[in-house]
């Protein structure tokens, strides 16, 4: 009996001990991925384990977005996961993306899975028009994109119609000119076939340095009212805060570097930006959310703390990130080298077979026709003796033939003199006749 009251506090202890978990499903740029975690976990818990695991150490760039009624908000990393106002029903869906953007990217992105994760995001940006680029400008990003996908541009490979099924370009820019798919691919292969000799991540790189370039690159807009209630656009970026006409994105009306904000204060719902330059006005304004008035301060921080966080020396961590890099670049550099030795070796030595098989065919070649010339030169050979054969016992048929019409002469010739003769005679016996008849008569009448 105690045994198993023992036993039942046993397994009831055993049993309070398991954690409770909950099924979050993490999508990101490339793939989906799903993890049980404990209820007790913070925003950061999470947010570590979804780092390890892409293998991610430049994490200040990114965050865990999700939507509510409309509005995205982005996890906080000290509060519980379940504590935010998320759908409880699971698997709970938060995106990783890039809350933040480098002012340089060649610069400041040292791993190439967050080169990759911003590539990827930027690009979809761009394809969705939340980054307005130029029409040329588009035909290069998306020469890149190819080249990042397709690697070096082979003609025997890369045919027409290859990239039929790819989106690469904004549908505002194919409705702009009057192109037909095939010609798009055209020009955009054109373009990409002088890329070659760059790798994945040193074509994403290029594709990233063209798109940091553009107006609306890594801004944030937002929908805002000033003090007069007049409704402008606020867009926060790594460089400041910028106020925009609500129909233009392109060009702000007035801009707040963050080297010049003396002060980001946020009270009672509105914001006051307080410039370092005591002659400029205050400049103060709220949106009538409640949400995204939190949203601007989370990236009015964040930004602010990397733009100054830019301008000091490299923590150790990011100096061994760098080290690591160079050290992996020179190591891929080396690599790619001597891949491009092999296969230069490779085509040398197709080349030369190609050549020796197609000297070796042409030999065949001539062989066979000389052989066919021999075969043909027998066959006449051949037709010139049998030729040669019929013609002299032609010949011989002629001749037999010239000596009977010969023999056939003789005779005529013969029975022609014997003829003569027998008519000399015969007019010789007809002149004797007549003379004898004549005698007769002579001799009668003298009678």
């Amino acid at each position: 009996m105690a045994g198993a009251i023992a036993s039942r506090m046993s397994f009831s202890s055993l049993k309070r001990k398991q954690p409770k978990t909950f099924i979050v499903r993490i999508i990101t740029m490339d793939a989906d991925m799903e993890f049980n975690c404990e209820v007790k976990w913070k925003g950061k818990d999470l947010f570590d384990l979804v780092c390890r695991t892409l293998g991610l150490r430049e994490t200040w760039f990114f965050g865990l977005q999700y939507t509510i009624k409309d509005t995205i908000a982005w996890l906080k990393m000290d509060k519980k996961v379940l504590d935010h106002d998320v759908p409880k029903d699971e698997p709970v869906t938060f995106h990783f993306l890039a809350k933040f953007y480098p002012e340089n990217v060649e610069e400041e992105l040292v791993q190439e899975i967050t080169q990759h994760l911003f590539f990827l995001q930027v690009k979809k940006q761009i394809l969705d028009e939340k980054i307005y680029c130029p029409p040329e400008a588009s035909v290069l990003l998306a020469s890149y994109a190819v080249q990042a996908k397709y690697g070096d541009y082979d003609a025997s490979v890369h045919k027409r119609g290859f990239l039929a099924e790819e989106e690469l370009l904004p549908k505002r820019v194919i409705n702009l000119y009057q192109m037909t798919p095939e010609m798009w691919e055209e020009r955009i292969t054109a373009w990409y076939a002088e890329h070659r000799g760059r790798t994945r991540d040193e074509a994403e790189m290029e594709y990233l340095k063209i798109a940091q370039d553009t107006e609306m690159y890594g801004v944030n807009y937002f929908l805002i009212r000033n003090k007069k209630g007049t409704e402008l656009l606020l867009g926060v970026d790594a460089l400041g805060l910028h106020i925009y006409d609500p129909e233009n994105r392109l060009t702000p009306k007035t801009s707040f570097p963050w080297n010049e904000i003396r002060n980001i204060s946020y009270s009672d719902k509105e914001f006051t930006i307080k410039p370092l330059d005591k002659k400029i006005d205050v400049f103060k304004f709220n949106s009538s959310k409640l949400r995204v008035n939190k949203l601007i301060l989370q990236l009015c921080i964040g930004n602010h703390d990397l733009f100054m966080r830019r301008r000091k020396s490299d923590s150790l961590e990011v100096q061994q990130m760098k080290s690591q890099a160079r050290e992996e670049k020179a190591r891929k550099q080396m690599e790619r080298q001597r891949l491009a030795r092999e296969k230069q070796m490779r085509e040398e030595a197709e080349r030369t077979r190609d050549e020796l098989e197609r000297r070796l065919l042409q030999l065949k070649e001539e062989a066979q026709m000389a052989n066919d010339a021999l075969m043909r030169s027998e066959e006449t050979a051949d037709l010139l003796a049998e030729k040669a054969q019929i013609t002299e016992e032609e010949a011989k048929l002629l001749a037999q033939k010239a000596a009977d019409a010969e023999q056939e002469m003789q005779r005529i010739k013969a029975t022609a003199i014997r003829s003569e003769e027998e008519k000399r005679l015969m007019e010789q016996k007809v002149l004797e006749t007549e003379m004898l008849a004549l005698k007769m008569a002579e001799e009668s009448e003298r009678r």
